[in-house]
């Protein structure tokens, strides 16, 4: 089926949606690579160990107002992406997914702190799968070779976090009718191509 959604996800949205499923996003999707996800993945870490709970023991908003975290993950999409340079005229430069797998060692942990969605391509690990089920998420996968047209459902673009970072620092996004097709859905039933 097809869907339009307007992000943050609702429990609703979350549930109808299924493996295979059509979404077209509307609203703040925030973009997230490798050294994002580690930096934000070690500072929870620390965080846990200067504190000494456990990560059931935190919320995203805690780790968000004590400045662990440049976003509270509560309801959150993380897009896999690394922009080119954006051109005169335009809010983002090629706007395609990066690998999935690449991120799967910090993935649950996100997940359980309230991380509603994940947007990228390929496949996820048995972990990975079972946090998206146990915390009832959903990951998309975007159409990779396609950077230059998804990149036209980018409003605005603004670096928020990680500048440091260049092309993997975490921007906020607004999206209109970004396609993506549910990979993995929130009862663990995947899309195979």
């Amino acid at each position: 089926m097809d869907y339009k959604i307007n992000l943050p996800f609702t429990e609703e949205d979350i549930i109808k949606i299924k493996g295979g499923d059509v979404l077209y996003l509307n609203g703040t999707v925030y973009s997230a690579r490798d050294a994002a996800h580690k930096r934000m993945y070690d500072a929870i870490n620390e965080y846990l160990e200067k504190t000494g709970k456990k990560p059931s023991e935190i919320t995203s908003a805690e780790l968000f107002e004590n400045g662990v975290t440049p976003i509270d993950l509560k309801g959150t999409v993380l897009y896999y992406l690394g922009p080119t340079p954006a051109k005169p005229g335009q809010v983002i430069g090629s706007a395609g997914p990066t690998t999935s797998s690449r991120m799967d060692k910090y993935t649950p942990l996100l997940l359980d702190l309230g991380l509603a969605g994940m947007i990228g391509k390929g496949r996820r690990s048995d972990d990975v799968k079972a946090a998206i089920k146990r915390n009832k998420a959903v990951y998309m996968g975007a159409t990779g070779g396609a950077g230059a047209l998804l990149s036209k459902c980018i409003k605005s673009s603004t670096v928020i976090a990680y500048d440091d970072l260049g092309t993997e620092a975490i921007r906020k996004m607004e999206v209109e009718n970004f396609p993506v097709t549910v990979l993995i859905d929130s009862e663990g039933g995947a899309f195979r191509v």
